[in-house]
């Protein structure tokens, strides 16, 4: 009785190993290739980030599609690739772009750029003219959202796709800023313009596009919850237990006949 036991407590133990084994797995995949941490340096992209705040990088969404206009983006710097940006994608490859002061232009239509704050609209030091500027092939147009002071691509050009790390989607520290949680969207900013066309194509962007970086970090806990269906069961719907009870009024056995 005893040697069954033991073995039962040991196969209970084992799955409790590999449970965690395969969840530990699956959060450093998670962790790994799907969302990264980034730390904002600097005021570029006031007033929607600010500097210091601390944001979760989706890292898995361009594995299925490429980045869309308005995306606020984190890639390796161009002018030295041992840094971080983070920008805003107003120009995809084959966009043509001009910039009149600050108004900026893509495929001749004028943008009504609602993520810029007036007071920092303006040209940075070092910015060039551009006028019907071609987007190279898998290059992007950055910008960031404080103008007047943002180095981006007015000053050192494109940003290759191979440079970029993924989308900046959830501001979660510190707390009680006025961005806290998912950067919004400003697709109606860009409505007027042609889609991309890859995107377009593509049947897995809808479901990227809106399967944000928190929804990743869930995945590990509902395989828990999976892996944990049968304790969670009986914890929340235990086992009724019936037990027998004799009537004192129960009448008591007839004596079997004796036999001689």
């Amino acid at each position: 009785m005893n040697s069954e036991f033991d073995v039962e407590k040991r196969s209970h133990l084992l799955l409790e190993i590999a449970e965690i084994a395969i969840l530990t797995l699956l959060l450093f995949l998670v962790m790994r290739f799907a969302i990264q941490n980034f730390n904002i340096d600097g005021t570029s992209m006031e007033p929607n980030l600010h500097n210091s705040e601390l944001v979760l990088v989706d890292k898995w969404t361009y594995l299925f599609h490429s980045p869309a206009r308005g995306d606020v983006i984190v890639f390796h710097a161009p002018p030295d690739p041992s840094q971080d940006y983070v920008k805003r994608v107003i120009g995809l490859p084959g966009d043509t772009i001009t910039i009149n002061g600050t108004t900026v232009i893509v495929d001749g239509v004028t943008l009504n750029e609602t993520y810029v704050a007036p007071e920092d609209q303006g040209i940075p030091t070092g910015a060039r003219v551009i006028q019907n500027m071609v987007v190279p092939p898998h290059d992007y147009f950055v910008l960031g959202d404080n103008r007047a002071v943002s180095s981006d691509s007015r000053i050192w050009g494109f940003v290759p796709q191979a440079n970029i790390i993924g989308r900046a989607s959830i501001v979660y520290w510190p707390l009680g800023q006025n961005n806290n949680g998912f950067l919004p969207g400003v697709s109606k900013v860009f409505a007027a313009l042609p889609q991309n066309s890859s995107q377009v194509n593509n049947p897995l962007s809808v479901i990227t596009n809106n399967v944000n970086a928190l929804w990743l970090l869930l995945i590990p806990l509902v395989l828990l919850l999976f892996l944990r269906r049968k304790a969670l069961k009986q914890f929340f719907w235990p086992p009724v237990l019936t037990e027998h009870y004799e009537s004192e009024t129960e009448p008591a056995p007839e004596p079997e006949p004796e036999t001689r």
